[in-house]
């Protein structure tokens, strides 16, 4: 005996009440998996089970109605059926009873599973793992940077997306995009930078970061390793000029003067990766005076410029990479002998590392594992052969780390490594602050913007050990290369040299 209206009965509601029972009952099955064993499950579980079978669901629920119109609409057309009008709701008549209890019974279970659904697909895409582990061959590069980062407990939408249901919605319109790229294999290799996307700093790295309390100057203790036979030790002390030398100055001195709440500090680049500046705009917003500094080595004229992008200071300009530093070879391997990962006992050891991670280009992560084992154990058998015979632990050991500090920050598949994406806080392997504090800005007075050391810090100490020299007072001394390069370190950029060499 039929216990729906006629209009129920059509090979579309048919197939939607499957296809939703179906996918109401896999939901339910995967919630409980997740349930049961919380720590065992992927994150692709997640994603099936708030955000693809909610789709197969809500299609299903879809057809159901739109199965009982079509039919409807047939009927109606039949000269056998007096159907004229929709049909009255009376609660009296069984199927229609039913009908309503079904339907109510339906829309209360799909609120309920919706709600629930959406709170957990809500917090699914706003997962580091969502971010960095579903499009793990895309998005490797910057996930693994991440989790060795000082933010590795940040979030990733802390600082692209940010509070606020604006961003949110611009962020998954953008993520249209990027699932599109995904889809079709079409992404940039590398991952283009700066984001141009990216939510200004003052709402996102702000809501940590209060810039009206970074007022004290702070010790910086750097240890270098040079690549000679014994990986000489040279050790820098630095006194970082974050602020004033009085702390109740607050920011009117110091590094973090460029985000003064009293100044707006502007800047034109001449290109997208924002490390060549063709012009310096400075605004005293106390008394409204602007100053304009042009590169007087690189003239551009004013149709160049306003063509250029224009933009305000904010933290990200220098603190570029906060989350995702790419090191080179160089600084993992000096971070990995600080750390006492590498022994100083083998000869050599920093210079054939460095000869073969910057000489040499890998198509795969599993080529350049081979080849610096390889390469590694075939130079101490050749150069050696009594270190390859009695240190062959030590030898395995800064390969093994070699290996991983590769894996860690070189990305051939996606063309990803410091090269790529430069950091731009310091000067010595990047342009970095040179961009601006090259010397050659100058105004209309004639006033520049001054390339010397003791703006942002004082050189407390340096030498090599039991060989330091130290700063008395307040005083800086000055710097003395670790190689005699002459008086090259005052003229030329650090990043000329460093680039490429270590």
């Amino acid at each position: 005996m039929k216990k729906l209206p006629k209009s129920f009965y059509s090979w579309p509601t048919a197939i939607g009440a499957v296809l939703a029972a179906v996918s109401l009952f896999i939901i339910v099955f995967l919630m409980l998996i997740s349930a049961l064993f919380p720590t065992q499950v992927s994150q692709y579980l997640g994603l099936f089970t708030y955000i693809i079978m909610p789709a197969f669901l809500v299609v299903g629920l879809l057809l159901i109605p739109i199965g009982a119109w079509r039919k409807f609409r047939k009927d109606k057309k039949d000269p056998e059926h007096a159907v004229t009008k929709f049909p009255k709701v009376d609660l009296n008549d069984p199927s229609q009873r039913m009908v309503v209890f079904i339907f109510t019974l339906g829309t209360a279970i799909f609120i309920l599973f919706t709600a629930l659904g959406s709170y957990s697909a809500f917090h699914i895409t706003e997962s580091n793992k969502f971010c960095g582990m579903l499009c793990h061959n895309v998005m490797a590069p910057e996930y693994t940077t991440h989790q060795n980062s000082p933010h590795a407990r940040v979030n990733c939408v802390e600082c692209h997306v940010g509070s606020g249901a604006t961003w949110y919605v611009k962020s998954k319109l953008s993520g249209l995009r990027q699932v599109y790229a995904e889809l079709t294999h079409s992404w940039p290799t590398p991952i283009a930078t700066p984001v141009e996307s990216l939510r200004p700093a003052r709402e996102t790295c702000e809501e940590c970061h209060w810039p009206q309390k970074f007022y004290n100057r702070e010790i910086i203790n750097k240890k270098y390793y040079l690549a000679d036979q014994t990986t000489s030790e040279f050790d820098l002390t630095l006194l970082m000029k974050t602020g004033p030398d009085l702390q109740a100055k607050g920011l009117r001195s110091g590094i973090h003067w460029h985000v003064n709440p009293e100044v707006k500090i502007e800047y034109v680049s001449a290109n997208e990766k924002r490390d060549t500046i063709a012009e310096v705009i400075y605004t005293n917003l106390k008394t409204g005076k602007v100053t304009v500094y042009k590169d007087t080595a690189n003239v551009y004229t004013e149709k160049q410029i306003d063509k250029f992008e224009h933009r305000t200071m904010d933290c990200i300009d220098c603190h570029n990479r906060p989350s995702h530093d790419f090191k080179s070879p160089s600084a993992f391997f000096n971070e990995a002998m600080n750390q006492g990962k590498i022994p100083r006992e083998l000869p050599d050891v920093k210079t054939e590392a460095m000869t073969i991670l910057y000489d040499n280009t890998f198509p795969t992560v599993d080529s350049a594992d081979r080849f610096i084992k390889v390469k590694f154990l075939k130079y101490y058998k050749d150069n050696y052969p009594q270190v390859y015979d009695t240190a062959k632990t030590l030898i395995d050991q800064t390969i093994k780390v070699l290996q991983d500090g590769y894996k860690a920050n070189i990305f051939p598949s996606m063309k990803a490594s410091w090269l790529a994406h430069p950091n731009y806080i310091g000067h010595l392997e990047t342009i970095g602050c040179f961009r601006c504090h090259n010397g050659s800005f100058e105004s209309n007075t004639g006033r520049t913007i001054s390339r010397r050391c003791d703006l942002c810090h004082n050189i407390t100490a340096e030498g090599t050990p039991g060989h330091m020299e130290y700063a008395n007072g307040k005083e800086s001394l000055e710097f003395k290369h670790p190689v005699d390069v002459g008086g090259a370190w005052k003229t030329q950029n650090c990043v000329d040299c460093h680039k490429n060499l270590y």
